[in-house]
């Protein structure tokens, strides 16, 4: 059950990262990719290396997505 949890969770964490919600900006985004880093951890779904992974992963497609708009391009 707990495997399957988790399995479900990271898909989730997953599909939000490669397909955000509607009218859903790269900051939004960015805080609720955090937020579900953290529950599952908090919920022991991960470990404080995956949650790290997770984290990264999050702020390189936040880079990625606001890179150029700083620059007004």
């Amino acid at each position: 059950m707990r495997e399957e949890e988790r399995k479900q969770a990271l898909a989730a964490w997953r599909r939000l990262l490669e397909e955000p919600e509607i009218r859903m900006g790269a900051e939004e985004q960015y805080d609720e990719l955090l937020k579900m880093a953290d529950t599952m951890e908090q919920d022991e779904l991960i470990t404080p290396e995956e949650w790290r992974h997770l984290v990264r992963k999050a702020g390189v497609n936040f880079a990625q997505a606001t890179e150029g708009l700083e620059s007004g391009t």
